[in-house]
C-alpha cells in the first residue's frame, strides 16, 4: 500500500487534536456506532485539563488506497524534546494557523526545526467562523515567519486551505462549500507530500519515541529508514556514538490502524511502527540489522533551561497523605521519566535524598510533579532555577527567552513596565486588530519565572503571553524578586477559624480553618516585606459570662488558593512547595526558627 507520512503543527489551542478528531471519523475509522470520546489523541487527563498536547502520538487513515501516518506534535516548546525528532519521521507538515491570532510563538517553534530539515508545509487556516477571524493578514503573516525562517522558494509557495476542525470542513474558498468536509485536505496531502523515501540496505530505523507498556516492556516508535522487519527478528542497537548498547529479536511490531495498533508480521521501509522486545535502546539510538555497522544521524536536542530540586518529604505531616515517600521510590519513578523523556536531565544530589530534575521550562516541570502526585508520591519541591553557562572568557551567560504578549491597548502601559523591571528588551509593538496590541521582547528567562500570574491580574485576564527559547546572552544582573513577606505557624494543629479572623489585618491567607498546619508553615501573605510567626491554633476563651449583645458568627474572607503552576513560581530560594496527593502545602526550607537565622546569617555572611 502507498504510504504518506505528516506532522500537524500548531499553537496550543489553534484546534490540532479536534482536526485529527475529524480526519479519523470522515475516513472511517470508526465504526458507525462506535462511542469515541472528544479529543481522542489527548490520551491522559492532563492533556484532556489543560487543552495541550504533551506526549506526541501516531495514528493513520486509509484514503483513496493511500495510507496516511500523522503525528501530533506537542505544540508548547516546554515539550519540544519530542518536536525534533518526530519531524525526521515524516515527509510534509500541515501547519494550523487560527483565523484571528494568526501565526504564534510555539507554531514558529516547531514550524522553524520543519522548514529546518526540508519539509514543505500545506498551510491550513482554521476557525474561519470565527467573528475577530482575518485570515488575509494572517496568510501574510504565516508567509512573513517562513521568510524569516530561511525558507526556501518551494518553501515559500505553500497551498493555503480554510475551515473549521470543529466543523468539519476545509476548502481552497474561505467561504466553502462546506459539503465536501475534510476531503480537499486529504486530496491535497497525497498530491503536495510526497512519498516516503527508502534507502537501500537491510533493516535501520532511529527511535523517536518511546513508551512503557506493562505488558511488552519497552515500545519504541520509529520510521524504518530502509529494509523490512518481522517478529522474532535479530536486531542491535547502536548509540549516536556508534557503539553498540544490545543486541536482542523483536517480540512484537504494532502498526498505526485509526487510534488502534495492531500487531503485523512484516513492516516495510517508509512506514512508522512501534517495535517491542529491547530493553535498553532508547530514542536517538539505531535499531538496526546486525550486519549494520554504523549509527544514523538523529536530531541534536536543545538544552534544558530550568532546573528544581525534588526533595524526600520531612515534614511532620510527610507519609500522611501518599504511600509513596522514600527516597529509592521517587529516584526509580524521575529516572524511568528521564527514559521516556530526553528533555529531561536527571542529577543525584550528594545526600542521595534530593534530585536536581532539569527541562525545558516550568511547565514541563509542573506536569511531572502534577503527575508525580496523582501516582500517590510525596516530596518536596524548589522554586525553579535557571541553568548558567560560561563561555570560553568565562563570562556568565543565561537563557533569553523571545516573549510575545497581546494584550487590550488600556494594559500595554503596566505590561510595559513590569517586562522593563524583569530586565526584558522590547524589541517590537504592533496593532494585532480589535483594539489589542502584540508586543514582543527579548527577556531573561530568570524574570519570568512566576509573571504569568501576575500578569493576568495586571490585564484583568485578557491578556495572552507566549514565550520560546532564544538564546544565551551575557548575565543581566539582579531582578527583584517577591516583595511580600510570609505569615508562618508557629506550632503544629489544626487551624482555627477564630484566631484566622483575628490575623486577618495582617495579610490574606492562603489556608482554610480546620486544615492541617505545622511549624514554619506558610499559611498566609504578610501585609508587609518581612517574615513573621503566628498562632493559627489559638481558639476563643469560652466562660460562663456572656456580652450583653450576642456572640456574633465568625465571617472570614476566602483564603487565596495556591494552584501547582501559580505556588511554584511564587515561592522564595529559602521555601519549598510540599505536593502530596491530597494538598498542596507551602513551608519554610528550615522549619525551625532558629535554623532559619543561622541559615540567613551564613547567607549574609557570603
Amino acid at each position: 500500500m502507498a504510504l504518506r507520512n505528516i506532522a500537524i503543527i500548531a499553537h496550543v489551542d489553534h484546534g490540532k487534536t479536534t482536526l485529527v478528531d475529524e480526519l479519523l471519523k470522515q475516513s472511517g475509522s470508526f465504526r458507525e456506532n462506535q462511542r469515541v470520546a472528544e479529543r481522542v489523541m489527548d490520551s491522559n487527563d492532563l492533556e484532556k485539563e489543560r487543552g495541550i498536547t504533551i506526549l506526541a502520538k501516531a495514528t493513520s487513515v486509509e484514503w483513496k488506497g493511500v495510507r496516511i501516518n500523522i503525528v501530533d506534535t506537542p505544540g508548547h516548546a516546554d515539550f519540544g524534546g519530542e518536536v525534533e525528532r518526530i519531524l525526521s519521521m515524516v515527509d510534509g507538515a500541515i501547519v494550523l494557523v487560527d483565523a484571528s491570532e494568526g501565526p504564534m510563538p510555539q507554531t514558529k517553534f516547531v514550524v522553524g526545526k520543519a522548514l529546518k530539515v526540508g519539509l514543505r508545509p500545506i498551510v491550513a487556516i482554521n476557525k474561519i467562523d470565527r467573528p475577530d477571524g482575518r485570515h488575509e493578514e494572517v496568510i501574510n503573516e504565516v508567509f512573513d515567519l517562513f521568510a524569516n525562517l530561511d525558507a526556501t522558494d518551494e518553501q515559500l509557495d505553500f497551498p493555503i486551505l480554510y475551515g473549521s476542525g470543529r466543523d468539519g470542513w476545509m476548502n481552497v474558498n474561505p467561504e466553502g462549500p462546506k459539503d465536501q468536509g475534510l476531503a480537499p485536505l486529504l486530496d491535497l496531502v497525497l498530491k503536495h507530500v510526497p512519498e516516503p523515501t527508502v534507502e537501500e540496505g537491510p533493516f535501520r530505523m532511529i527511535g523517536t519515541i518511546l513508551e512503557a507498556n506493562p505488558f511488552l516492556g519497552r515500545i519504541i516508535t520509529g520510521r524504518i529508514a530502509s529494509g523490512s522487519i518481522k517478529p522474532n527478528q535479530a536486531v542491535k542497537v547502536l548509540g549516536q556514538d556508534g557503539k553498540l548498547i544490545e543486541t536482542g529479536r523483536i517480540s512484537k511490531i504494532l502498526a498505526f490502524r485509526g487510534i488502534e495498533r495492531t500487531a503485523i508480521d512484516e513492516a516495510h521501509a517508509g512506514d512508522i511502527v512501534a517495535i517491542a522486545g529491547l530493553s535498553k535502546g532508547t530514542v536517538a539510538d539505531t535499531f538496526c540489522d546486525p550486519a549494520v555497522s554504523e549509527a544514523m544521524k538523529a536530531q541534536p536536542i536543545d538544552p534544558p533551561t530550568v532546573t528544581m530540586s525534588f526533595i524526600v518529604n520531612d515534614s511532620p505531616l510527610a507519609g500522611t497523605e501518599g504511600d509513596k515517600v522514600t527516597s529509592r521510590v521517587i529516584r526509580d519513578r524521575l529516572f524511568k521519566e528521564a527514559e521516556g523523556n530526553v528533555a529531561l536531565k536527571i542529577e543525584e544530589a550528594e545526600g542521595k535524598d534530593s534530585f536536581y530534575v532539569s527541562g525545558r521550562g516550568e511547565l514541563q516541570l509542573a506536569v511531572l510533579i502534577e503527575t508525580m502526585r496523582r501516582e500517590g508520591f510525596e516530596l518536596a519541591v524548589s522554586r525553579p532555577r535557571v541553568v548558567m553557562h560560561k563561555d570560553e572568557s568565562g563570562q556568565l551567560l543565561e537563557p533569553i527567552e523571545e516573549v510575545v504578549v497581546d494584550v487590550d491597548e488600556e494594559h500595554s502601559g503596566v505590561v510595559v513596565q513590569k517586562m522593563s523591571e524583569r530586565k526584558a528588551e522590547m524589541v517590537e509593538l504592533r496593532p494585532s486588530g480589535g483594539n489589542r496590541l502584540r508586543l514582543r521582547f527579548y527577556a531573561p528567562t530568570r524574570g519570568l519565572i512566576g509573571y504569568q500570574s501576575e500578569l493576568l491580574t495586571d490585564t484583568r485576564g485578557t491578556a495572552i503571553m507566549n514565550r520560546l527559547f532564544h538564546d544565551y546572552q551575557p548575565y543581566k544582573g539582579v531582578i527583584g524578586g517577591r516583595v511580600n513577606g510570609v505569615l508562618l505557624a508557629n506550632a503544629s494543629g489544626e487551624a482555627v477559624a477564630y484566631a484566622m479572623f483575628n490575623l486577618e489585618d495582617r495579610g490574606p491567607m492562603i489556608i482554610e480553618p480546620g486544615e492541617k498546619v505545622y511549624a514554619g508553615m506558610i499559611i498566609g501573605i504578610h501585609s508587609r516585606d518581612n517574615d513573621l510567626e503566628v498562632n493559627v491554633l489559638k481558639g476563643k476563651q469560652l466562660t460562663n459570662i456572656r456580652a450583653a449583645g450576642k456572640d456574633e458568627a465568625v465571617k472570614l474572607t476566602p483564603p487565596i488558593r495556591m494552584t501547582l503552576d501559580r505556588a511554584l513560581s511564587w515561592i522564595q530560594d529559602d521555601e519549598l512547595m510540599e505536593v502530596t496527593p491530597k494538598n498542596i502545602r507551602l513551608r519554610k526550607m528550615y522549619l525551625d526558627a532558629n535554623d532559619r537565622k543561622r541559615f540567613e546569617k551564613s547567607k549574609a555572611a557570603l
